[in-house]
């Protein structure tokens, strides 16, 4: 039985909204269009996928699974319509993402040695950025910081740096040539991802704000709403009066990678993993020359 992804779409628009009326809005079908499609995928798969009561709509553990498959295996549907459609063109193209503060230019002067007719396409990406642009195909390669989930992903660890912790201006501790986690118990943690995550060993109250990239992080810090962490390298893009950095050297430090889709059939996009990991040590001391001199640093010299 092959999974009809029209339909694989309509579940996933329920399954987000656990509403089929403003599913069937947001699709721009009608609702009883929108159930029979329901209804005919769960006879596809042989499985019921949603319970529906008068308290509402909502998932069975078949749905849920469904949901956990479905993401990923419609990005992998438009990346390869995408891929097709580059290769119809006959474009010479690669698409490179990065996380603020490493830098792209070692990796991409050593691939464009190699393929001076190629163009790369370079982006920054935030943290709930890495993997859908990988899998959708907005993205061929990206410069990673962990964690990021690595189902469908080939990750290759690069080079590590230090973590420091980003703190209100006016805090007891900011100023500091370096701090411990015993310093900062009890100080609630303004992070981007679950709290599971987070690098210290020892739990930070969850200050009830999820962030999506450093400029939002930033500001809830300065605002005195929490503290949080971010690499070496990424100090330097974000220098502000209101917020100070300060080492803390027994976190473990942040792992940058390289990652691309696992199911990426590309000889270029392989030659630019040659050239990011034989570039790796410059890049680190890039990022890291960069971090102490105010962003002044140059490649290449």
């Amino acid at each position: 039985m092959d999974l009809d992804l029209r339909k694989l779409r309509y579940f996933l628009a329920v399954a987000e909204r656990l509403h089929f009326g403003r599913a069937a809005e947001e699709l721009h079908i009608a609702q009883p269009v929108l159930s029979r499609q329901i209804r005919a995928l769960e006879q596809d798969l042989g499985a019921s996928l949603f319970t529906r009561d008068r308290h509402g709509v909502a998932l069975t553990d078949a749905g849920r699974q469904l949901l956990a498959d479905a993401g990923p295996l419609l990005a992998s549907a438009h990346a390869v319509r995408r891929r097709v459609t580059v290769a119809a063109r006959g474009s010479r193209r690669l698409a490179v993402g990065f996380r603020t503060g490493i830098p792209v230019i070692p990796a991409a002067r050593a691939f464009e040695a190699r393929h001076p007719d190629v163009v790369l396409d370079v982006q920054r990406i935030e943290w709930d950025d890495q993997a859908p642009m990988l899998l959708d195909g907005r993205i061929d390669v990206g410069f990673v910081r962990l964690p990021i989930d690595e189902t469908g992903l080939r990750v290759t660890p690069l080079y590590t740096e230090p973590l420091m912790v980003v703190l209100p201006a006016g805090h007891r501790l900011a100023g500091k040539e370096e701090v411990t986690e015993a310093d900062l118990a009890g100080e609630p943690l303004v992070w981007h991802a679950d709290q599971s995550t987070q690098p210290t060993r020892r739990p930070h109250p969850d200050s009830g704000l999820r962030v999506r990239g450093v400029e939002e992080k930033l500001e809830h810090v300065a605002a005195g709403r929490g503290i949080s962490f971010v690499g070496r390298s990424e100090t330097v893009f974000y220098s502000r009066p209101d917020i100070s950095y300060v080492p803390i050297p027994e976190l473990a430090p942040d792992q940058v990678c390289l990652a691309m889709a696992a199911s990426r059939n590309s000889p270029l996009a392989d030659d630019f993993f040659t050239a990011a990991q034989a570039t790796a040590e410059i890049t680190a001391e890039c990022g890291n020359y960069e971090a102490y001199s105010g962003g002044r640093g140059t490649v290449g010299r």
